[in-house]
């Protein structure tokens, strides 16, 4: 199967359970998840735990496999002003649901996530910090794209300085 397009911005290892392993040790400190121009409400809500596999065939005719764990998050304000969810309770949801449904540690981590009456957003992992007394979970926009040009454009970038350059090749 063919690899997948590389993001256009700085991601982190975005596996389950890299994030889970990155997360470790930190269980006291309270989880943020920053998304668009937005921090997350203190009341979020995981909503659901999707393990998904993926057999796909872009525009170009190219075949793709891959597993993903979804994540879906209602942004949503705290009740009684309640500080925001721990790590360890972050942790502990996931590792309940891996006891029920089993997640793969190695899929691609995807967040899902948007406010009562919004459009769900799609986001991957763009940054992971644990800084201070808190965690930090950034969240980068998974666009749309065509990944046959995606991967043209990476190409002749990559081989610019030391090839002569060649016609980037359509997808459809």
């Amino acid at each position: 199967m063919s690899a997948h397009a590389t993001l256009p911005y700085f991601e982190v290892e975005s596996t389950l359970g890299a994030v889970l392993a990155r997360l470790a040790g930190s269980d006291d400190f309270p989880l943020a998840i920053e998304y668009g121009d937005r921090v997350v409400q203190s009341g979020y809500h995981v909503t659901e735990v999707k393990a998904g596999s993926f057999v796909t065939l872009d525009c170009g005719g190219n075949p793709d496999a891959w597993q993903e764990t979804v994540l879906q998050v209602e942004d949503i304000p705290a009740k009684d002003h309640r500080p925001a969810m721990t790590v360890g309770k972050f942790r502990s949801i996931l590792a309940q649901v891996d006891k029920k449904v089993r997640l793969d540690h190695d899929a691609r981590l995807t967040i899902e996530i948007g406010r009562p009456g919004e459009a769900m957003q799609v986001f991957d992992i763009a940054n992971l910090s644990v800084e201070g007394n808190r965690a930090v979970l950034s969240l980068g926009v998974r666009a749309a794209i065509c990944k046959p040009r995606h991967r043209a454009k990476q190409t002749a970038a990559e081989a610019s300085c030391c090839a002569p350059s060649s016609k980037a090749g359509g997808c459809c």
